[in-house]
């Protein structure tokens, strides 16, 4: 079966930045299994397969090359950038159904405002099982790890300074123990979210790395939907002043990106978190997909 797609770059106003993602249109009712081959096909770190949907404007489904996940940030950009160039919806406000629950979007050209969840503010972590998956020491985390969902948990890991993030290495071995600690198999959940307090430039105010493990790539370079989750945990944990900021990341890979992020709520009673990015399309074409 034949269907359309486009590659898009999101969290960056020009190609080759931020994070790639290929959306195939009208995919939702591919399987699982040809998903996620069509994501080890691009090397991409996630994929996203739109439908139509009955409690939304739009259905989209998320693949790692792994699993399918619920919902994802940079994916959710491309996604309706994609849609907005190829004329399917209007600027304007949109929904999406995802399978964690309903995403209200706000689109104007390549410019894309999703409103993550509400917080779920989970399990804190010991900081020495966290460092370990990371090879740093625990010293060089500030305050105790927490895991995060506004749409997909993430641990939420803030480093001293910038020289802490970027020694940060996947230990695949402590990864298995940090998620036995949460009674789960690594394959399983999010590998930590790494950020210090400062921007990679002087426009930014945080700077964050997330590396993956295999089948992966070895790095993400722009996290959406982590990012919601450390803008909440920041903002509840009085680590940032400002509601409103910009998260930078995917610099030391080349591919920088960057958000505006505002924490919506008191720090006491968050009830959501907006993201907003740009998005540039890479390619387009037709891609062939066994149903």
């Amino acid at each position: 079966m034949a269907f359309e797609f486009d590659w898009v770059d999101a969290f960056a106003d020009r190609v080759f930045g931020g994070n790639g993602c290929a959306v195939v249109h009208g995919g939702a009712g591919l399987n699982a299994r040809t998903c996620m081959a069509y994501v080890r096909e691009t090397s991409l770190v996630e994929c996203t397969f739109t439908g139509p949907s009955d409690v939304a404007d739009v259905r989209v489904r998320y693949f790692l090359a792994s699993r399918e996940i619920p919902f994802a940030g940079h994916p959710t950009i491309a996604t309706v950038v994609a849609m907005r160039r190829r004329g399917l919806i209007p600027d304007g406000a949109l929904t999406l159904e995802t399978d964690a629950g309903i995403i209200p979007v706000t689109v104007s050209g390549t410019s894309v405002t999703m409103t993550q969840n509400a917080p779920d503010f989970g399990a804190q972590v010991d900081p020495a099982l966290v460092a370990a998956t990371g090879g740093i020491d625990p010293a060089d985390i500030v305050g105790t790890p927490q895991i995060v969902s506004t749409g997909l948990p993430f641990c939420v890991t803030v480093l001293r300074d910038r020289a802490a993030l970027e020694r940060v290495r996947l230990n695949p071995d402590a990864l298995d123990a940090y998620a036995a600690s949460l009674g789960h198999e690594a394959s399983d959940i999010m590998e930590p979210f790494w950020v210090t307090l400062s921007g990679a430039t002087e426009a930014g105010d945080t700077f964050a790395r997330l590396v993956l493990a295999p089948p992966s790539p070895p790095e993400d370079p722009f996290t959406g939907s982590a990012t919601g989750c450390m803008a909440a945990y920041l903002w509840a944990h009085r680590l940032i002043d400002r509601a409103r900021f910009v998260a930078e990341q995917g610099h030391g890979l080349g591919r920088p990106g960057c958000a505006e992020v505002e924490v919506l709520g008191p720090r006491d009673a968050i009830t959501g978190v907006k993201v907003t990015g740009q998005g540039a399309i890479v390619m387009s074409g037709e891609v062939f997909l066994d149903s």
